[in-house]
């Protein structure tokens, strides 16, 4: 009996899409965390030479303004000199010695093992991050204030989404006042809704003790989770350009105290409180680091730290902050070449989209972005799913379709493996001179058709008879239609309801309602 038309590429269609729902060993999947970047460099060794020498001379002769008594005494107590102008100032010698005896090539945890991101050389992780304080309904096509349920809904659509790598809160809780309720819930709300590394800041030093009271009773003890600290802390230490921010600095010793790796982050915007000038941008971002580093060290050696040199652009018209602008990637590349360069682990930010939606121009600013950034080879890229309005709207469906781009930027800092087989002579010769002329059965095509290539999951590729059969799917529907299937199916339960009712007995200011966490 004769097939019906069409029947045997249908066939063959549902069988390689069969193939491809099988889950595969972590080491053969065509993109994963921790792809080795490095590829793309746009400073060459003398300009990293000469970045590094203005670095240093920088923090010799300008150094640093209102340190706070303790950050004074640590840093003075190891060799900084303190001065009669108020500014601390850092003898290169002392930088240096900094920089060769930091912590490298260490680990940030997840709560659950398999999320852990090994962080050195050029591994390439991303992940969400950012204090937006706007929530974007793309339906509605609005935006109004984020909640608190917003950053859980966003952590737990985090956890379930294979080239998000790590989870920062990306929001602010805006129905939340009270800054002590606020950086607590805010962790809470992470720490619950996804298994991934969380990073999370802190108002003041006050607020640091609390939430690692919750984290040591998520971890089974402080011991468990001194070592393997699934939290790490954003901490602007620094008030660009050259100055301490008090606050931040009592958060950073005690997080240090706390046993709390820190993300040391730099964020001056060129042309307001950095200079214009892309080069010195990055030289003053990295001094700012440098500095954090120093007293990251002084207060205990070897202290994980990331090397956050983290500047933003302006768009000189209006002074407004452009993240999805071509400097912007240029800036963020260079900065993880300079970590490299330092070789510390480095940690910045990209994927900050100008457009107010997801729509073409957030893709182009996504993808150029993200993808400059990983073949930089950036140990953490920051901020890279997500955001709109340069980090001041947040969206979920954007998620989604960001996890689609990411994927696409992982498959290209993995680049093309040349081996004796992947040249495929052999394969070559019998398909041209035994074979049927073409590849589509071949054993090498079948084989490779997982572990070679990154296939999206909202992304369409139909041909035009194909979709339009479909009902003409569009993308952002799509990923509409994903989000609401996984906030009505999607609680995560890594966190035990035991563990989670004996931290509600005891943290009367838990505001996350419990029916609300599908519980």
């Amino acid at each position: 009996m004769a097939a019906e038309p069409g029947s045997r590429r249908a066939g063959g269609r549902e069988a390689r899409h069969a193939m491809r729902a099988a889950p595969l060993a972590e080491d053969v999947r065509p993109i994963r965390p921790g792809l080795e970047g490095g590829r793309y460099k746009p400073l060459d060794q003398k300009d990293l030479e000469r970045i590094n020498e203005a670095v240093l001379t920088l923090l010799e002769t300008v150094g640093f303004a209102n340190a706070i008594p303790s950050c004074v005494e640590a840093l003075t107590g190891v060799g900084a000199q303190y001065g009669a102008d108020g500014r601390i100032r850092f003898p290169r010698a002392l930088v240096l010695s900094t920089i060769r005896n930091a912590a490298r090539h260490f680990t940030l945890f997840g709560q659950d093992p398999k999320h852990d991101m090994k962080i050195q050389g050029a591994r390439v992780h991303y992940g969400t991050a950012g204090a937006a304080v706007h929530f974007v309904d793309v339906e509605k096509r609005e935006y109004r204030e984020s909640q608190l349920q917003d950053i859980y809904d966003a952590a737990r659509i985090v956890e379930v989404l294979d080239n998000i790598h790590f989870f920062q809160r990306p929001m602010v809780a805006r129905d939340i006042a009270d800054p002590l309720d606020l950086d607590f819930n805010t962790l809470y709300a992470c720490v619950m809704g996804t298994s991934k590394h969380v990073g999370t800041s802190f108002t003041v030093r006050e607020n640091v003790a609390p939430a690692l009271e919750m984290l040591h009773a998520i971890a089974g003890g402080e011991a468990n989770f001194r070592a393997r600290p699934f939290v790490s802390n954003s901490n602007c230490f620094v008030v660009p350009p050259m100055k301490f921010a008090e606050d931040a600095c009592g958060v950073l010793e005690a997080c240090v105290e706390g046993g709390i790796p820190i993300l040391l982050l730099s964020a001056g915007q060129a042309g307001a409180t950095a200079p214009a000038a892309v080069a010195g941008a990055v030289v003053q971002a990295v001094a700012e680091v440098l500095a954090g580093l120093v007293y990251v060290n002084a207060l205990k050696p070897g202290h994980p730290a990331i090397f956050g040199a983290w500047p933003f652009v302006s768009d000189l018209r209006t002074g407004a902050m452009s993240g999805g602008s071509a400097e912007q990637a240029l800036l963020t590349a260079a900065c993880a070449q300079m970590a490299q360069f330092y070789d510390l682990p480095g940690g910045s930010a990209a994927g900050m989209a100008d457009s107010k939606l997801p729509d073409i121009q957030s893709g182009y600013e996504k993808g150029i972005t993200n993808v400059m950034a990983g073949l930089a080879g950036l140990n953490l890229v920051y901020e890279s799913a997500g955001m709109h309005a340069s980090l001041l709207g947040f969206c979920l469906e954007s998620l989604i379709i960001d996890n689609d781009m990411l994927g696409h930027c992982l498959r290209s800092v993995r680049g093309i493996e040349v081996t004796d087989a992947s040249l495929s002579l052999d394969t070559i010769s019998e398909v041209c001179l035994n074979g049927p002329g073409h590849y589509l059965g071949h054993e090498q095509t079948l084989r490779l058709m997982q572990t070679e290539y990154f296939y999206p999951a909202v992304g369409d590729r139909f041909s035009p008879k194909e979709w339009n059969e479909k009902g003409r799917p569009d993308m952002l529907q799509r990923a509409i239609a994903e989000k609401k299937r996984l906030l009505a199916e999607s609680f995560p339960r890594h966190v035990s309801k035991s563990i989670d009712e004996r931290l509600r007995a005891h943290f009367a200011n838990i505001a996350l309602p419990r029916s609300r966490m599908g519980g």
